[in-house]
């Protein structure tokens, strides 16, 4: 099957390509595409784990959180562009409690079967619990003052401007503490590795190489996948906060998914943590910011206000992966626990 990977990675997306741009009709673009992104995203797991390999478990999540959130600001621009700002927000809103709940959760359950407990830096967990409580905040206050105020809409946008720009001053601090000056402190300790006896798949500047082009074509796929959801949604009477919350939110985080659950599957929490929480981090911190700024390029006007319903998914996602991923370990039960809440939000969207 190894031997068969790259011709069938070629291949998929190949035709995916060609079914998009050819006008084949929306069910096979979907299939094809669906079908390719796995591949895709199956060739930067493998690539993600051979840079963690070389560049610990840390920096390859969070590679691997950045790149595959490429594909997600790369899609949110599209939509931006069209206008379609609450399918945006929707995705954003999909995209960050997917993470904490779907890839976390599949994650714990899948790594909790093969193993009793897995353990991850403590230190960095609650780091990470207080940087997700900040994106609450950060999106919370806006929304209630402009709600309940009547702030007026140039008076919003300005809010959200001063707003994401905090947000991206406080991620950078993050990045800059947690990669340079409190690196050591947040490092897994060698009781939490997994043994580093095995081979990495490929050399360090090959498995560069391989990250950088299956996240290009994450991203072309996904775009493609985009284009077939306006006849999904309508086919299946399907509303556009159910599409954007879930159908692009998974689309767009098909990377992570994979990658996270296969590093899990070897007993490297850690790395499935940073990819998970991290790129959640990543999407509320600076990707939903900088599409803020983004949208005045483009000259339509896109503030920082989320619905009440995006709001309290995104607070009961938090919630629950903070308080599952705070001791620094998690089991099978805690994974079934978040995936629990992922359906319930799913059920609840989907009847919007």
């Amino acid at each position: 099957m190894k031997k068969l990977f790259f011709p069938l990675l070629i291949v998929t997306f190949i035709i995916s390509a060609v079914s998009h741009y050819m006008k084949w009709g929306a069910v096979l673009e979907f299939s094809f595409a669906g079908l390719a992104i796995l591949f895709a995203a199956g060739l930067l797991g493998k690539a993600t784990e051979s840079v963690a390999h070389y560049a610990g478990q840390r920096l390859g999540g969070f590679l691997n959180a950045t790149f595959g959130n490429a594909a997600e600001l790369i899609i949110a621009i599209f939509l931006i562009k069209e206008g379609l700002f609450d399918i945006v927000k929707a995705s954003l809103t999909g995209a960050i409690i997917g993470n904490l709940l779907l890839v976390l959760g599949v994650s714990a359950l899948v790594g909790g079967l093969k193993f009793k407990e897995q353990k991850f830096n403590v230190h960095l967990a609650g780091q990470n619990a207080s940087l997700m409580l900040l994106g609450i905040i950060a999106l919370f206050i806006p929304a209630i003052f402009v709600k309940t105020e009547h702030i007026s809409e140039h008076n919003t946008m300005n809010i959200s401007i001063i707003v994401a720009a905090l947000l991206i001053i406080a991620y950078v601090g993050w990045l800059i503490y947690s990669m340079v000056t409190h690196k050591d402190m947040l490092e897994d300790h060698v009781d939490t590795q997994a043994a580093h006896g095995e081979e990495p798949a490929w050399s360090r500047n090959k498995s560069i190489i391989f990250l950088v082009v299956a996240t290009v074509m994450v991203a072309f796929i996904s775009e493609w996948l985009v284009h077939t959801l306006d006849t999904f949604s309508s086919r299946f009477g399907l509303s556009e906060l159910f599409v954007g919350a879930f159908v692009v939110a998974i689309v767009g985080n098909a990377a992570e998914h994979s990658a996270a659950v296969m590093l899990a599957l070897k007993n490297k929490m850690g790395a499935a943590i940073e990819i998970a929480i991290g790129s959640s981090l990543q999407i509320a911190l600076f990707v939903a910011p900088v599409l803020v700024f983004i949208s005045l390029l483009f000259g339509k006007e896109m503030n920082l206000i989320f619905t009440t319903i995006e709001l309290a998914a995104i607070a009961v996602s938090v919630l629950i992966a903070t308080s599952i991923s705070r001791d620094g370990s998690t089991t099978w039960f805690e994974g079934k626990l978040l995936l629990i809440v992922y359906i319930i939000l799913g059920v609840s969207f989907y009847f919007v």
